[in-house]
């Protein structure tokens, strides 16, 4: 996430509602990808979202028919808002929703909506578990579904703890989902030849294998004895489409986490720790998707800052008392993973 600042001077963050220096109200144009002041007879206005349930700080602009702002312009269902509690448990999904789009728009991939491209287009269902008890989390011809309920905090952490998972976030949800969609919108439809398929298979197995079967054995007897080797994720061993959705989750945390660290100021080289040293091999492509020395040096260069400045993270919050910010560790075989993620979204972006 980047820094941003009110046309007075002030700091604002991404969730800012109003600039607490002048007063104004403001908003996030996710045209510009700025924040805006939001004045009478002006430009822009808040999502109709914002207006009516405070759930939203986007703007859309004053002349557009759209009421609703691009990211919640994709909600196909809600939640019953009748219910306090709901409204608050869906505020706490927006705000989620809005970092991962932010992140895609950053990167340059457009989320066409389905009512815009029925077959590639994408939507989200927002659905409580409490009002629906078959509701599950996951992905299906475009449609994410999240469980409402795993705004909660409780819930969720209960959860986590049933799973036996170091990290269960909202975001973290929507960046897996996420994942998943963009397998089907840019990798299912090509030939099983292709080379961006045959670059998948090498970096996450083959993905032809039974998905029902390979999530009932995960769950049945967990992930394999060393999966920490390959995996970033004990649930990322289960099926090479739920690695691949663990691994582009984890580059999106990555991609987002460095951004916010070094806008604010928090970079290597003011630290006083070793940059963190993988092999070359970590940053190579797939031979078949060809393996640009330059780049794939940066990509290294990126990814160690990262494991670097996550370091820093951990420390202080375990100062603090808190648990580890960053409870994962990145070996080779995870890195070269990231490798492709970071490949396919620089193309996915163009």
């Amino acid at each position: 996430m980047q820094r941003f600042s009110c046309e007075c001077g002030n700091v604002l963050f991404f969730e800012s509602s109003q600039c607490l220096k002048c007063g104004h109200d403001v908003g996030f144009d996710p045209g510009s990808r700025t924040m805006v002041r939001l004045m009478p007879g002006g430009a822009a206005k808040w999502c109709d979202n914002g207006v009516r349930y405070g759930v939203c700080h986007w703007v859309v602009p004053t002349d557009s028919a759209a009421k609703l702002c691009p990211s919640c312009a994709l909600n196909r269902t809600i939640p019953d808002l009748a219910s306090e509690r709901n409204r608050r448990l869906w505020g706490r999904m927006e705000a989620a929703k809005r970092r991962l789009l932010y992140t895609l728009m950053e990167i340059g991939i457009t989320l066409p909506g389905k009512k815009q491209n029925a077959k590639s287009g994408l939507a989200f269902d927002i659905v409580s578990a409490a009002a629906n008890p078959t509701v599950t989390m996951g992905h299906l011809n475009g449609v994410i579904t999240v469980n409402l309920e795993e705004a909660d905090d409780t819930y969720r952490q209960i959860n986590q703890q049933q799973l036996g998972e170091s990290s269960r976030t909202l975001l973290g949800h929507f960046r897996h989902e996420s994942a998943h969609y963009f397998w089907m919108r840019f990798l299912s439809d090509l030939p099983w030849d292709d080379p961006f398929r045959l670059a998948f298979r090498e970096r996450f197995g083959d993905e032809w294998q039974d998905y029902s079967t390979a999530l009932r054995h995960h769950y049945e007897n967990g992930p394999p004895a060393g999966w920490e080797q390959n995996y970033i994720t004990g649930y990322a061993a289960a099926h090479p489409w739920e690695d691949w959705a663990e691994t582009w989750a984890h580059y999106l945390q990555i991609r987002d986490g460095l951004e916010t660290c070094e806008s604010l100021g928090i970079r290597v080289q003011n630290l006083s720790l070793p940059l963190v040293l993988l092999p070359a091999e970590a940053g190579n492509l797939p031979a078949m998707l060809g393996s640009p020395t330059d780049e794939n040096g940066e990509f290294l260069a990126w990814l160690q800052r990262w494991m670097c400045l996550s370091t820093v993270l951990n420390e202080v919050s375990l100062s603090l008392g808190e648990s580890s910010l960053y409870p994962f560790v990145i070996p080779v075989g995870v890195a070269r993973k990231l490798r492709l993620a970071h490949y396919f979204a620089e193309v996915w972006g163009r």
